[in-house]
C-alpha cells in the first residue's frame, strides 16, 4: 500500500524547536510523547511558569500540574507522572520556510529539482513508482523494451523525476533495459507489462501526440491497474538483482494479489527478515442473525432490561458532614506533604478557591488507608467532584461510601445467544447492548446545559456464558445502576468532546475476531474486567449491598 507522507514545520522557539518533548506514564510504566500540538501548548506554559495548564481547551480534559509534575484527569481525577526532555533533536531549516511537501503530488504541482537517490531496492521501488506516476511523454511511461544499449549498474543511481515532471530518458532507459533482463527469466510473461503512465492497460502508438498523455496519480488507478503496476516494478527489482524468497499464500481464496505480495517479500527479504503472508483476517463485530425464539434469559438474573434515569445528589448533608464519618482528626501533623494542595501538612492548606466553613490549618486522617490530607483541601475536592456522599482517596484510590458517575440515561439489555466465542467454544454467549440517546448535560456533567452526542450506539458487547460470565455480568449490572460505565468527556478516538465514552471499564465489542484488541480470545479479560470493576468499588460484597 503507498500512502502520502508530510513533513511539518515547527517555530525554532517551540517546544520542537528547542529539542523539548513532553511524556506521560502510561499503565504499564512506559513513557508516551504527547501529540506535537499538545506538547508544544505545555511548554508554552511552562515557560511562561505557569503553576498549572487546563488543555480542555484543546479538547482534552486533563490538568497538567507543573509543581507535581502530573496530568490529572478532570472526571475521575485520575493523576499520571509527567516528564519534560530535553533530549530531542530535529533537524533545522535554514532560510526561507519550504512548502509544505507531499506524494504523489496534487496536479498542477510546482516541479523541485531532481536529487540524487539512493541505490538500495526500497529506494529503487520508490523511485521507479513517482518516475512512472508523473510520466507524461511517449516511450517515458511503459515498460516495453527500447533498443538502446544496456546500462551499467551505476545508472540505477539516475535522477528521481519530481511530481509532476517528465521522467528524464536516463531513467526511462534503465527501465526499459531492465525489461529484456526480467523476460529472460520469466518468458510466459514478457509481454503483459501495462503501460504505467496512463489509466488504461494499452500504450500510446509511436509518434502519438504528446498532448493526450493523461497524468493520472495513483488515486485514479483502479485495482487491476495497480496490480499489473505492482508486477511491472517487481520485474524491476527482480532484474535489478534483489534477493527473493518464496511468499507463501496459504490459503486459495486470499484476497492478497501474488503481485502485491511479491513486492511485499521482495523488500522484506532484501533486509533479511523471513516472508510468510497470509489472508488477512476479517472484522467479526457481530455473529450470526438470530432469531427471537434462539434468544434465551440468563438464568439467575431477574429481568433482561435495566434502565437508568438521572439520580438526585443526597441531600441533607453538607460536606463537612459526609467527610466526618470518613476521616480522624490530626493534632499533630507528620512532616509531609499534602498531595493535593502540595503544601506541608503543618502548614495551612495552599487550597485558593472558594472558602468553606472548615478551617485551613486542620488536618485529618482517612481512616481505611491512612493516608493525612488538609480537611479544607478534601472539602474542596468533594465539592468538585459527583457530591454523592462517597469520597476516593487521590492518594491510593480507596474509595469510602458508595461510589456513582455520571452515566446519563439510557438503557441496558442482556440475554443469551446460541453462538460461542473464539476461545470459549464450550458454552454459548451473553450479548449486551447498551442505548443511550443524545441529550443536554445536567448539573453533574462537565457542561451543564450544554448538549452532548452519543456516537456508536446501541453498542454490543460480549462475555461467555460460563460461571465467571455470569459473575461479571452481575457486577456490570451494578455498575450500571451506579452509573459508573459510561461517562460525558472528550473521546480518546475521534476527539470530539461532549459526548458518551466510555468510564474505564473494558468491554469486548468484536464477536468473532480481535483485530482491534477489543475481542476473543483474551484469556485474561474476564479478570482485568474484575480488576476495573474492583478499582470502582464493585466486587461480589456490592452484590449483597444491592440487594439490601
Amino acid at each position: 500500500t503507498i500512502r502520502p507522507v508530510r513533513r511539518s514545520y515547527y517555530d525554532p522557539s517551540s517546544a520542537p524547536g528547542k529539542g523539548v518533548v513532553w511524556e506521560w506514564e502510561n499503565d504499564s510504566g512506559t513513557w508516551t510523547p504527547y501529540d506535537m500540538d499538545v506538547g508544544i501548548t505545555i511548554q508554552r506554559a511552562y515557560e511562561k511558569q505557569h503553576p498549572w495548564v487546563d488543555l480542555s481547551a484543546i479538547g482534552f480534559c486533563y490538568v497538567i500540574d507543573f509543581a507535581t509534575m502530573g496530568q490529572i484527569n478532570r472526571q475521575t481525577q485520575r493523576k499520571r507522572r509527567v516528564r519534560r526532555r530535553l533530549d530531542m533533536v530535529y533537524p533545522l531549516v535554514s532560510g526561507t520556510l519550504p512548502k509544505s511537501q507531499s506524494w504523489p503530488a496534487s496536479p498542477g504541482a510546482a516541479a523541485a529539482p531532481p536529487v540524487p537517490a539512493c541505490a538500495c531496492p526500497q529506494c529503487l521501488l520508490v523511485m521507479s513508482v513517482k518516475a512512472t506516476v508523473s510520466a507524461a511523454g511517449p516511450g517515458t511511461a511503459t515498460l516495453q523494451p527500447r533498443k538502446v544499449p544496456p546500462a551499467p549498474p551505476a545508472a540505477s543511481k539516475a535522477p528521481v523525476p519530481a511530481p509532476g515532471a517528465k521522467a528524464p530518458d536516463s531513467v526511462a532507459a534503465v527501465r526499459g533495459s531492465l525489461k529484456p533482463l526480467a523476460a529472460q527469466g520469466s518468458r510466459r510473461q514478457a509481454g503483459s507489462a501495462p503501460a504505467l503512465g496512463s489509466a488504461s492497460a494499452t500504450t500510446s502508438p509511436p509518434g502519438a501526440s504528446s498532448s493526450k498523455a493523461s497524468r493520472p496519480g495513483l488515486g485514479t488507478l483502479n485495482r487491476n491497474h495497480l496490480q499489473r503496476l505492482a508486477i511491472a516494478q517487481s520485474r524491476v527489482l527482480i532484474a535489478s538483482g534483489v534477493p527473493t524468497v518464496p511468499v507463501k499464500n496459504l490459503t486459495g481464496s486470499s484476497p492478497v494479489n501474488p503481485a502485491l505480495a511479491g513486492i511485499t517479500g521482495i523488500l522484506m527479504s532484501a533486509a533479511g527478515l523471513p516472508v510468510c503472508l497470509t489472508r488477512p483476517p476479517k472484522l467479526v463485530l457481530h455473529p450470526p442473525p438470530v432469531s427471537k425464539s434462539e434468544i434465551q434469559s440468563i438464568p439467575g438474573i431477574s429481568h433482561s432490561c435495566r434502565k437508568t434515569t438521572k439520580k438526585q445528589a443526597k441531600k441533607g448533608k453538607t460536606p463537612e458532614e459526609v467527610l466526618k464519618k470518613y476521616l480522624q482528626k490530626v493534632r499533630h501533623p507528620p512532616d509531609e506533604d499534602c498531595t493535593i494542595c502540595m503544601e506541608r501538612l503543618s502548614a495551612p492548606s495552599g487550597y485558593k478557591g472558594p472558602q468553606t466553613a472548615v478551617k485551613p490549618d486542620l488536618v485529618g486522617k482517612l481512616v481505611k488507608c491512612g493516608h493525612v490530607f488538609h480537611l479544607h483541601c478534601l472539602v474542596a475536592m468533594y465539592n468538585n467532584g459527583n457530591k454523592d456522599g462517597s469520597l476516593q482517596c487521590p492518594t491510593c484510590k480507596t474509595i469510602y461510601g458508595v461510589k456513582t458517575g455520571t452515566q446519563p440515561p439510557g438503557k441496558m439489555e442482556y440475554h443469551i445467544i446460541p453462538h460461542a466465542l473464539p476461545g470459549h467454544s464450550d458454552c454459548k454467549t451473553i450479548r449486551i447492548i447498551y442505548n443511550i440517546p443524545a441529550g443536554v448535560q445536567g448539573p453533574e456533567h462537565p457542561n451543564p446545559g450544554k448538549s452532548f452526542t452519543a456516537r456508536g450506539f446501541p453498542r454490543h458487547c460480549y462475555l461467555p456464558d460460563s460461571e465467571k460470565g455470569r459473575k461479571v455480568l452481575k457486577l456490570l449490572l451494578v455498575a450500571w445502576d451506579r452509573r459508573l460505565i459510561f461517562a460525558i468527556g472528550t473521546s480518546s478516538t475521534t476527539g470530539e468532546s461532549d459526548t458518551v465514552i466510555w468510564n474505564e471499564i473494558h468491554h469486548k465489542t468484536e464477536f468473532g475476531s480481535n483485530l482491534t484488541g477489543h475481542g476473543y480470545p483474551d484469556i485474561n479479560y474476564l479478570d482485568n474486567v474484575l480488576a476495573e470493576l474492583a478499582a470502582q468499588g464493585i466486587t461480589e460484597e456490592s452484590l449483597a449491598q444491592e440487594k439490601d
